[in-house]
Formats: C-alpha cells, structure tokens, sequence
C-alpha cells in the first residue's frame, strides 16, 4: 500500500464525515431517507477503513464478505429504526 493511496482514503474518509456533518446540521428531525443516508454514509467509510487500513484489497474475497457484512448490518439498523419509528 503506497502512501498516496493511503492519503487518498483519508481525504476521502475526511469529505465523507464532512458531508455527514453538513447533513446532520441541515436536516433538524431525523426521518427515513436522512437515516438511510447517514447509514449509507458510514457504510462507504467503513468500506474504505476495510479496504485501505486493514488491507483487504489483497484479499477479495474477504473483502466481499465484509461488504456483505456491512451491507447486512446496515440494513439491519435502518430496520430498527423504522420498526421504533
């Protein structure tokens, strides 16, 4: 892993938690579509944590079943929440 990839993932990690803010400041009450896009949100940077930090982009297949993971869990969130909403 070279270093400019690394610094690519951080600036992106970086523009994604800066969008998440800017979402959060602007929509007062949660609903469905801000929390599905907060979920979204962290599953991208949580997908980028993975694939860049912890290396699984020299193992696909882990990789896919961490996005599988995330892709589940995620979902698994949203469904709390509308089940509580």
């Amino acid at each position: 892993m070279d270093n400019r990839s690394l610094t690519r993932a951080f600036l992106t990690l970086v523009g994604l938690s800066v969008v998440t803010t800017l979402l959060a400041e602007r929509v007062p009450g949660a609903g469905y579509l801000f929390v599905a896009a907060v979920l979204v949100l962290s599953g991208l940077k949580g997908r980028i944590i993975l694939t860049h930090y912890l290396g699984l982009a020299q193992a696909p297949s882990f990789k896919g079943g961490f996005a599988a993971f995330l892709v589940a869990f995620m979902g698994l969130a949203f469904a709390l929440y509308a089940i509580g909403g």
